[in-house]
């Protein structure tokens, strides 16, 4: 498979993961919910998948924790981000580029309803149950909405089994709450993050393409249309949230 990545990035039908027996393409998502460009990311994805023409395509969604250690309960998203960015005001315009680029494709980003950063853990174990029900898809679109636009709390378990359960087709209530309560999905998430290490991923969004060709960042559609119609040729990467191998900090 080949992969090119930078020093530093933040008619058709798309089935979920359960329809990937007879889908012409498989595309491998790595991603994040707190990560915005991942959100912008698939709705670029998604016009690219459209632009492509007629057959079938299934999208996997796998887990990339962007912070790993982060405490279960999340922490104030303003005091995070003064710390991580060294002011409230650098914060705040890293915000308006992600929010500009978001209205680019059709996407609020409202980031004065967030109050909060949450781990993100539970919300990925929440999206591999989705995947065994066939709803992943969906899943994923209201984990980003609830986050970006709506500034639900994802650390907050009532409000993770909520947001699962509204969507059309979505998951049962009694099934997410066991889940959450248990340790179900825990292993398969923690195995799926490694393998995304292991194939090199350290920033997401990081997209790859029927085990050939991997594409890092929220590339244009046109760059995404590109790596489907010329597997294994080289892809430029795009805006993405990086994750230092070295010291553990995120750019996003």
């Amino acid at each position: 498979m080949f992969v090119l990545q930078q020093s530093r990035v933040c008619g058709r039908s798309v089935a979920d993961a359960a329809g990937e027996e007879t889908a012409a393409m498989i595309i491998d998502v790595y991603s994040d919910i707190i990560c915005p460009w991942c959100f912008i990311g698939k709705r670029r994805l998604e016009k690219a998948i459209a632009m492509l023409g007629a057959g079938d395509v299934a999208v996997r969604w796998h887990p990339f924790q962007l912070n790993p250690d982060m405490p279960r309960e999340g922490v104030e998203r303003r005091a995070y981000r003064i710390k991580k960015f060294g002011s409230w005001e650098n914060s705040q315009a890293k915000d308006a580029q992600v929010a500009q680029a978001g209205r680019g494709e059709g996407l609020t980003f409202d980031y004065e309803k967030q109050t909060r950063t949450p781990n993100t853990l539970d919300g990925h174990r929440i999206i591999w149950l989705a995947g065994e029900r066939g709803v992943q898809g969906a899943v994923v679109e209201a984990m980003f909405k609830a986050y970006f636009t709506d500034g639900r709390d994802l650390s907050d378990r009532a409000t993770l089994v909520a947001v699962a359960v509204a969507v059309e087709g979505g998951l049962d209530a009694g099934e997410v709450a066991d889940l959450l309560a248990g340790d179900a999905g825990l292993a398969e998430v923690r195995e799926q993050e490694q393998m995304g290490r292991h194939l090199g991923v350290t920033g997401v969004p990081f997209v790859v393409i029927n085990d050939s060709v991997a594409a890092s960042g929220a590339q244009s559609p046109e760059m995404f249309l590109k790596a489907f119609e010329q597997a294994g040729e080289e892809v430029a990467t795009g805006d993405a949230c990086e994750v230092d191998p070295a010291t553990g900090k995120r750019g996003c």
